[in-house]
């Protein structure tokens, strides 16, 4: 039975748990649960990290912890016992955990390994706190430590500022608002600047001497030198090294190592050095012999020395190595180091190039205790200290110290009757009164022991030497008394005994008779001559001998021999004991001489400072003794003295001995009756402030005022103990009219100068300290009406002195901190006074940063939730009087401009961080009681709103971002959640007195607004949140964003019909709260939409408004990341079922489904952006927006931002054609008119015509780029056009060769023909402009379909390629995946008519074959009834599916969407004219270019003219005889009897080209090839023996088959031959499901055909137009086989399909051999660059070249030849102009011809070249272009697109409509006479129709932007960028002479001439 547990309440889990049993809960290794029920060693739970989820688990694999149980029953909620820092640690490493794993996955790999570190370290730090061991001190260490992790790893994790108290984080719910931010201000400090400590301390290590020419033993000093004053600052640290140069005393490390301690920030600068002397000790010459002299003499040997500055840079100098110069002239060793200093080392020689002392150095910040503690391993073997020379900076009180420092400074001596100079050596003595050498008393430094003697070094040969030598003398103060020092000096010879002879001595006592210590300073020494034998045991005898020089001038009686020669010291005393002054010691010895009193305390002021607080005690004793000797005469005086003694403690050196002060007056003091007369005396001062002149003295008595009252308080208790609290009454007398006095001189004003004022602020500054001690006497309440009362008196008047203003505002602080304030009691007496100054000093915004102290401590003292009474009153008090104060304030402040310094900006922010604390602080305190009387105190309505509007605006001023640190994440929370508790109550004020005939717009306006702002704030995004941060907040706060959602729908329901004036301007803000991620908030605003779009239907019948707000809005938000698909369809889903009753469902209906769609659109282009490279998806995806708001919405703003985002992203990808495209979009909005514009986007501010300039230059440079050269030329002329109208002829010559450029390129340079490729998207998991959808999409240059599959997969990563090619079924549309369909289709040119024209060159065709292209195919081959296997092709059918677009490609983007799809069937019969209409065409190709040299070698045409005769795989066109012309077929079809005759006709033309390409081969043929050649002549006759061709003659004349490219040169004079009817045939003839073929198409083996299906679908199939042009093996196919099958069989998957592993290995040789075609081809050996036009020769073209399309259904009559009009006619001119007056679209340009005039029927029989026909001036490389506007027969133009364009401007149209859909537009003018053979022409056109035409006239209207439209089935205009004017009459085009006279000789007519040509109107285009 489960059983509600009692203690077992929390655990953690110590194994994990997989949960398998039933109900079993899954739990993993330290998660945290909370124990619900208990059952037989289970429990039953759940873990904190999800609540939600319930389980069971084992007993055993929990480990319990004790917990505090709050709300006990069904919602209780469990608190750890547990130490706060470690539960803070354990919450903390857990949401360290999973983000230290992203660190290793995004590679931050630095932070990822530091932050493991501090984890461990974490950890270890846990388990000792966790073990309980620890000592107090050593557990706040370690907490101290944890802390400090803790916040380093959330600084670097980016995590909230954690506020703490004593290592403990803070509750915010604990503490007041401001103490709150003080917190986290502190931590906020302590982690941006770490706090300057101002003692310093450097740490010395010596390691070793290196230098070459040692072997004696060495003494190194160290000391700091001040170079600023020439002195040393510190003591010297003094160590020996051993011969080798390292220390003597390796296992004591003090012994070598030092700290110079209490260096000061004043020490830290560049002129303080490191300075070292090194002594040798050893012979008395560097180089004598060792047997020389056996006594040690102590000899210079070098110095180094280190600017202190060098070790500022960086912390730690490890083995530093010091330059150590030797001192060449020994005179100057004293000041060696100097001269080192100032550079003047050139006269010292260094010690050895590689020497040099070598010394650890760092320097350590803080107080020695600390630096002990974090720098324990400095101390831990042991450490000398260094002090600094004299006392430290700060004198501790109980200091101990008697140091008296001697410099052996220099000496006078004479020669002593010697030739030369002595060595004098002097040897120190301390002795003591008795005579006696004290032992151990002399430190030559720190690091070396204490010694008894002292032995100076030895200068060679010098009478005069200096030394400068610093000892220390520590001597105990009691063997001071008597004790003098004697120096002995001795001669040291160089002999060999090298003995010490003793010339002389001098002593000087340390003690005067009077007491006094030496003096410091210099001292010159007379030296006493003696003899070595000489007692100086007994010192009595020369202690009576004069010492000093200067005491020896003043008695010159004792002068002596001995005065010649001197001894100079200098002495320094530091001590706390002695002494050296005398009027001190006259002080102190008052009652000896009582008459010098007087004289004494006067002179006490002029003692130093440091005298007097080492004999702190004694002189106060001494005071208090004279007061009480005689108070009356000594009274004044004693307490000036006592005043000059305080103040001197007020020093920062003295500042230490304040306890001193305080311990003496609590424990020593004794002066009972004191007080009375310290009181006497301190009130006559005061009375005397506003009279007296000079105030320095009253100012100095002022500034005493805490001590003096302590005196007088601490003397008024020790009377009281005394006598029983007599005279009680007349003490307080005195005290209030002390007070009284103080009150009257400080309510004075300044009138003149400012002395009084600062008096009044010296008393101010000190006044609150006095507090306390008046505490000790008087009731708090009374003392609580006396500070009040004296406060109270202060001048109101702020425009007074300003440091009385900020030292009064310091004054009314400190008593606010005071004792006196905390209490209750006298709080209340005290804050009205408090209040009063701060609202004074608020309102003229003076001293805002000591206003915002008080406040803050103000409200510091008031705690949260505190119910008293008396904290109640105070917040009435502190609202009446400052709220409205507080506000302005806040307001104030943030609106002025941040200062730009860095420490005022951090002021600036910090007094407004306190205030908005004090605020919220006050805010949070005030009940319903306080809010209804704040309310009820406005009088009248307008200061009602206005306060409201005040507060609002504060509120969103206090939800900035910048109004607090990014990780004051606490705080900001703690600010929301009063913001909104205020606003809930104030919502009620605006709801029952800004309504109805009171409604206020602005006021409600502004309370929106901050409810928007507010629900918007980024930290109250929980959505963001870790999972414990995010449980953390809700629970202690809620979601308060939902909490302000539901309040602004009650407010709005509230509004009625006021709900107008916020339509539309809140549609926006409302928006942008509902696309926050939180499902409750977005129940609750959307209806507000509802009911937004029912009051403007009410208003104005309809809702516009509502939807472009909406929709204008959405665009923005969603582009910054908001919103989601679950918004759109909650969205959908509300706003659909609120509006199912109202009266306009319809519209509204129709509104909700135009913004979801939008939203769908929106999401996925987000989606799409979110990556990083422009891919397909991207731009797809911005077009489907785009044309979004084009077309359904009309928003052209939008439209046009998207335009250039679209723009963007092609030029990024470098799709520079769909980059023109895209901003032709622009220009089209645009016309050519002077209408400014505003400055937009990227554009200036300029007219209409510039940008429309602008923006044509850039179409043209990106149409350039793109290598779309002929729509760059079409727009070149437009730009012309309007350079010429303005006469702009600069522009326009600039232009014209532009345009001229761009004509070479096209003939110059070579460009590819990319693949298309059709890609259907399949799957709900597509975006949704994706979704479903089939597209034909335009490859890059040289990408196959293997390549393009990879990339689509590549884009689109979880898709799934589809292995067939046949449409989907509906699981597959409904599915949750994405499925991809890919392969490759062939594009079908629109416009045949340049295509078919012979002689364009093939770089002109290629843009016709691959652009504007609306129509693509793909065949799909199969088998229909039983496969014959002698021979397939007589039942392989073609199914060929027909894809018409929305818009053409290219376009604006490299893929549209296919609107139509059209499915027939081909029949073999066709599909076999097909196969051979193809190869005629390439075999025509490659002849023509093999005779204009076009090719560098004859291998093309070699493989082809051998693969079609010598076709050994599929047996060549005997197939097709043995299938089609078979009588049994010819019976069974008698349907396809001209199919039939038409492919006999393809053959016997294909034998025609066959015999001229071998005549073309013969002469090219290089010699290695000529057995080839001879053998496909052997073969091509006997294959024309197999069609019944009779043999033509032997020479194999000129064929009577046209070329593309001219003549061949073989037969260029040849007579014309004689034509067989097979080719005189002018009409080529196809079956209406074929379509014309492009000489792109190959043959290829067709023995593959069973396979062909299955390649097809995987889109790996053998593609033709790649092996047609390969170089084939023997065994390649040919196409007049009987085996051979349409090209468009094999081409569904162009080249890129091939190595497909499905390819069976039969066909490997056709991959093996490919290569690429000649569209796709880069220049090459085989495929060379074109040549220019004036090499090539050309044939006039007859109709089998035009077109090769009829329609068997035609009957006789209509194919009749009959002239057509030649397109220069009127009419013609009339019905182009109808046509483009009537919307049709223009097509790129055909380059305007001379007119030739011949009759039709030598036109259409002129099958081979006539030399008549050719100039006999023109040489054989000319060029001669015949005419594009021949007559030609109306069969051709019944089955050819018709020029639907003005052929008078010499740009053909880009129409796709043949002549039958331009039949209605000439019927339209009945008035014109038809030209011959029209009616002909037009009932062909009207019966002909096409499987197309329906097709257009049914589709659907796509986007009416395309570049390219469709003629009749699209209304929209073609973009009038790439539209062509009409004009009324041909432009006048000069003629070419040569070709004008070519064809007057060939044809023997006159050609007329063109007339002029006049200037075209520009057309205008309307604005969206």
């Amino acid at each position: 039975m489960w059983i509600p547990t009692e203690h077992e309440k929390y655990g953690v889990v110590i194994a994990s748990f997989r949960g398998t049993v039933p109900y079993g809960l899954s739990l993993e290794i330290g998660d945290t649960v909370q124990i619900l029920e208990k059952c037989d060693g289970w429990y039953r739970g759940f873990a904190l990290k999800n609540p939600n989820l319930k389980g069971i688990f084992p007993s055993s694999y929990v480990h319990l912890k004790n917990a505090f149980v709050k709300n006990k029953g069904q919602f209780e909620m469990i608190v750890p016992t547990e130490d706060s820092v470690i539960t803070e640690m354990t919450s903390t490493l857990r949401d360290w955990g999973a983000m230290w794993k992203q660190l290793y996955v995004r590679n931050e790999g630095d932070l990822f390994h530091r932050l493991w570190h501090i984890m461990n370290e974490i950890l270890d730090l846990r388990r000792q706190v966790l073990v309980g061991h620890l000592t107090h001190d050593r557990m706040r260490d370690v907490k101290r430590h944890i802390t400090a992790r803790l916040d380093w790893g959330n600084e670097q994790l980016g995590l909230d500022l954690v506020p703490r108290k004593e290592y403990a984080m803070v509750d915010p719910e604990d503490v007041s608002v401001t103490e709150l931010y003080r917190l986290m201000e502190h931590r906020h400090r302590k982690k941006d600047a770490p706090a300057q400590a101002s003692s310093h301390h450097l740490f010395v290590q010596m390691k070793s001497l290196m230098c070459s020419n040692l072997g004696e033993e060495l003494e190194v000093i160290f000391s700091l030198f001040d170079s600023k004053e020439n002195r040393p600052i510190s003591e010297r640290f003094f160590l020996r090294l051993n011969r080798n140069g390292l220390p003597k005393a390796p296992d004591k490390p003090e012994r070598h190592c030092s700290l110079f301690v209490d260096l000061g920030s004043s020490e830290l600068r560049r002129d303080i050095y490191i300075t070292v002397h090194i002594i040798r000790i050893g012979r008395m010459g560097a180089g004598e012999k060792k047997s020389a002299c056996s006594v040690q003499y102590r000899r210079p040997f070098g110095c180094a020395v280190l600017s202190i500055a060098d070790l500022l840079t960086g912390e730690t100098k490890d083995d530093l190595v010091l330059k150590v110069y030797m001192c060449n002239t020994e005179s100057e060793w004293y000041q060696i180091h100097e001269n080192i200093i100032k550079k003047l080392n050139a006269r010292y020689n260094l010690t050895g190039s590689n020497a040099g002392l070598s010394v650890s150095l760092q320097l350590l910040h803080g107080d020695i205790e600390q630096i002990r503690r974090e720098c324990s391993s400095v101390f831990s073997h042991g450490v000398s200290v260094t002090r600094k020379l004299g006392f430290s900076n700060i004198i501790m009180p109980g200091e101990m110290r008697n140091d008296l420092y001697i410099t052996i400074e220099r000496g006078e001596f004479e020669k002593g009757g010697k030739s030369v100079a002595r060595n004098v050596e002097v040897t120190m003595f301390i002795v003591d009164s008795s005579g006696q050498i004290l032992k151990d008393y002399i430190s030559f430094g720190s690091g070396e022991p204490l010694a008894s003697e002292y032995h100076s070094f030895v200068l060679y040969h010098n009478n005069s030497p200096r030394w400068s030598e610093l000892l220390k003398l520590p001597i105990p103060v009691d063997k001071f008394r008597g004790a003098h020092i004697r120096f002995e000096f001795r001669h040291c010879s160089t002999k060999e005994k090298g003995e010490k002879k003793l010339f002389g001595f001098s002593f000087v006592p340390l003690m005067q008779e009077d007491g006094r210590t030496l003096p410091d300073g210099s001292h010159e020494l007379i030296v006493h001559k003696c003899e070595e034998n000489a007692n100086l045991q007994d010192a009595a005898r020369y202690l009576k001998l004069p010492f000093s020089k200067g005491l020896l001038l003043g008695n010159s009686s004792q002068a002596t021999k001995a005065t010649k020669e001197s001894f100079w010291i200098t002495s320094s005393l530091c001590s706390t004991k002695l002494t050296q002054n005398g009027d001190m010691l006259d002080l102190l010895k008052w009652r000896t001489h009582p008459d010098k009193i007087t004289g004494c305390l006067s002179k006490l002021k002029e003692i130093d400072g440091s005298e007097i607080v080492k004999f702190l005690q004694d002189t106060l004793d001494t005071l208090f003794g004279i007061l009480d000797e005689n108070s009356q005469k000594y009274g004044s005086k004693v307490f000036d003295s006592l005043v000059h003694i305080i103040n001197l403690l007020q020093d920062s050196k003295f500042h230490h001995f304040k306890p001193v002060m305080d311990t003496y007056i609590e424990s020593h003091f004794a002066g009972a009756l004191a007080y009375r007369d310290l009181i006497k005396v301190l009130k006559w001062y005061v009375d005397r402030v506003t009279e007296a002149e000079r105030q320095e003295h009253i100012q100095e008595v002022l500034k005493a005022q805490e001590y003096l009252f302590k005196v007088i308080v601490r003397s008024r208790r020790l009377f009281s103990l005394a006598t029983g609290g007599q005279n009680e009454d007349e003490f307080r007398r005195c005290i209030q009219e002390l007070l009284l006095s103080v009150r009257f001189f400080l309510s004075q004003e300044s009138k003149g100068s400012g002395a009084l004022s600062q008096s009044q602020a010296v008393f101010l500054s000190s006044f609150p300290a006095v507090y306390s001690e008046l505490l000790k006497l008087f009731d708090i309440r009374e003392v609580a009406n006396l500070v009040h009362d004296t406060l109270g008196s202060l001048p109101t008047v702020v425009h007074v002195d300003e440091t009385l203003q900020a030292v009064k505002l310091q004054c009314i602080g400190q008593t606010v901190e005071s004792q006196l304030y905390t209490n209750p009691d006298s709080r209340c007496i005290l804050l009205p006074v408090v209040l009063h100054h701060l609202h004074t000093h608020l309102q003229e915004q003076k001293d805002l940063i000591a206003c915002a102290r008080i406040l803050s401590n103000v409200f510091c003292l008031i705690k949260k939730n505190s119910s008293e009474k008396s904290v109640l009153e105070e917040i009435d008090v502190i609202v009446a009087s400052l709220l409205d104060t507080l506000l302005r304030t806040i307001l104030e402040i943030t609106s002025r401009p941040q200062p730009s310094g860095s420490s005022t900006r951090l002021q600036f922010q910090d007094v407004t961080g306190e205030f908005v604390a004090c605020l919220l602080s006050l805010l949070r305190q005030m009940t319903d009681r306080h809010y209804q009387q704040l309310l009820d105190s406005f009088n009248t309505k307008e200061e009602l709103r206005d306060f409201l509007l005040q507060i609002f605006t504060v509120f969103r001023i206090l939800i900035r971002p910048e109004m607090f640190p990014k990780d004051w994440t606490v705080m900001r929370l703690v600010a929301n959640n009063v913001i909104i508790t205020t606003v809930l109550y104030l919502s009620d004020a605006l709801r029952k007195n800004f309504l109805n005939e009171n409604f206020d717009y602005k006021i409600w306006d502004s309370y929106f607004y901050l409810a928007v702002i507010f629900i918007n704030q980024l930290c109250l995004q929980l959505e963001m949140f870790t999972p414990s941060k995010k449980k953390k907040v809700l629970e202690k706060y809620g979601d308060m964003r939902v909490t302000m959602g539901c309040e602004v729908f009650s407010m709005w329901q509230n509004l009625g019909e006021h709900k107008l004036h916020f339509i539309p301007a809140l549609i926006g803000p409302f928006l942008e709260v509902t696309l926050i991620p939180q499902p409750d908030l977005r129940n609750v605003v959307i209806p507000i939409f509802h009911d937004m779009m029912d009051w403007e239907q009410r208003r104005s019948g309809n809702f516009k408004q509502v939807e472009t707000r909406l929709i204008d809005k959405l665009d923005s938000l969603m582009s910054e990341g908001k919103g989601d698909e679950t918004y759109r369809e909650l969205f959908n889903s509300i706003l659909l079922k609120k509006i199912e009753r109202e009266t306009w469902r319809e519209s509204g209906v129709s509104l909700i489904a135009t913004v979801t769609r939008l939203m769908e659109r929106l999401l996925d282009y987000r989606d799409c952006m979110k990556m990083g490279e422009v891919d397909g998806k991207k731009i797809g995806c911005t077009v489907s927006l785009l044309n979004f708001y084009k077309t359904e919405l009309n928003k052209e703003e939008m439209y046009i931002r998207y335009i250039h985002k679209l723009y963007d992203l092609h030029l990024k990808a470098q799709n520079f054609t769909e980059a023109a495209y895209t901003l032709l979009l622009y220009d089209e909005l645009l016309e050519w008119s002077d209408r400014p514009l505003r400055e937009f986007l990227s554009y200036p501010m300029q007219t209409e015509w510039q940008r429309k300039e602008q923006l044509h230059l850039a179409i043209i440079q990106n149409f350039d780029r793109g290598k779309c050269w002929e729509n760059g030329i079409i727009l070149c002329r437009k730009i012309a056009e309007q350079y010429e109208s303005f006469y702009d002829y600069r522009n326009l010559s600039r232009m014209r060769m532009m345009e001229a450029s761009l004509y070479d390129k096209i003939m110059d340079q070579q460009r590819l023909e990319p693949e298309f490729f059709r890609v259907g998207f399949y799957g709900k998991k597509f975006p949704f402009f994706l979704r479903n959808k089939e597209f034909v999409c335009r490859g890059h240059d040289y990408e196959r379909l293997e390549a393009f599959q990879q990339r689509m997969l590549t884009e689109f990563p979880h898709a799934i390629a589809m292995q067939h090619a046949n449409q989907p079924d509906e699981t597959i549309f409904q599915a949750e995946a994405q499925y991809l369909q890919i392969y490759a289709v062939t594009p079908i040119p629109e416009s045949q008519e340049v295509l078919q024209r012979e002689g364009v060159p093939d770089n002109i065709k290629s843009f016709y074959r691959v652009n504007h292209i609306w129509k693509f195919r793909y065949d799909r081959p199969f088998h229909r009834g039983a496969k014959d296997k002698e021979n397939e092709f007589k039942s392989l059918w073609v199914e060929r599916t027909s894809l018409l677009l929305v818009q053409s490609l290219p376009g604006i983007s490299r893929w549209f969407e296919v609107d139509k799809r059209e499915v027939v069937e081909v029949s073999p019969l066709e599909n076999a004219i097909e196969v051979l209409e193809n190869k005629n065409q390439q075999l025509k190709t490659l002849i023509a270019q093999c005779q204009a040299r076009q090719m560098p070698n004859v291998n093309p045409l070699t493989m082809c003219l051998n693969g079609v005769i010598d076709a050994a795989v599929n047996g060549g066109v005997a197939r097709y005889q043995e299938a089609f012309f078979v009588k049994d077929y010819i019976l069974s079809h008698p349907e396809d009897g001209e199919k039939i005759a038409r492919l006999r006709e393809l053959m016997l033309d294909q034998a025609q080209i066959l015999e001229f390409g071998l005549a073309v081969h013969e002469k090219f043929v290089p010699q290695d090839m000529r057995p080839l050649h001879k053998k496909l002549v052997d073969q091509f006759f006997v294959m024309k023996s197999s069609l019944g061709i009779q043999e033509l003659s032997a020479g194999l004349p000129a064929s009577p088959v046209h070329f593309p490219n001219g003549s061949p040169r073989v037969c260029r004079n040849s007579a014309p031959a004689a034509m067989s009817p097979e080719g005189a045939r002018g009409i080529p003839r196809r079956s209406p499901l074929s379509y014309p073929a492009v000489n792109r198409y190959s043959s290829s083996s067709l023995s593959s055909q069973a396979s062909a299906e299955v390649s097809n679908i995987t889109g790996q199939s053998e593609s033709s137009d790649e092996v047609f042009n390969m170089q084939p093996s023997p065994s390649t196919s040919s196409l007049s086989s009987a085996h051979s099958a349409s090209p468009n069989v094999t081409s569904s998957a162009p080249s890129s399909a091939r190595a497909s592993p499905l390819l069976s290995d039969k066909h490997k040789h056709s991959r093996e051999s490919a290569c690429l075609s000649p569209r796709e081809r880069p220049c090459s050996a085989i495929y060379p660059t074109p040549v220019e036009p004036s090499q090539r020769l050309l044939f006039n073209h007859v109709g089998d070249g035009a077109l090769p399309r009829s329609d068997p259904n035609l009957s006789a009559p209509e194919k009749a030849v009959n002239p057509t009009p030649s397109s220069w006619s009127l009419d013609s001119g009339k019905e182009a102009r109808s046509a483009a007056e009537s919307g049709k679209l223009l097509s790129p340009p055909v380059p305007p011809r001379p007119t030739q005039t011949a009759s039709p029927a030598r036109q259409m029989m002129s099958a081979s070249p006539s030399p008549a026909g050719r100039s006999p001036l023109k040489g054989p490389g000319q060029s001669f272009t015949p005419s594009p506007v021949e007559h030609h027969s109306p069969g051709l133009l019944a089955n050819s697109p018709v020029l639907s364009g003005s052929c008078s401007s010499g740009i053909s149209s880009l129409s796709r409509c043949s002549t039958s859909e331009t039949s209605g537009f000439e019927s339209q003018a009945p008035e014109l006479p038809p030209a011959p053979g029209a009616g002909t022409g037009h009932g062909h056109g009207h019966g002909h129709g096409g499987p197309e035409e329906p097709l257009r006239r049914d589709s659907k209207t796509p986007p009416p932007y395309s570049v390219y439209e469709r003629t009749l089935r699209r209304p929209v205009p073609l973009p009038h960028s790439l539209s062509i004017p009409v004009t009324p009459e041909p432009p006048a085009l000069p003629p070419k002479p040569l070709a004008a006279r070519a064809s007057h000789l060939e044809n023997g007519t006159r050609r007329t001439e063109p007339g002029p040509r006049p200037r075209p109107l520009p057309r205008k285009v309307s604005q969206l």
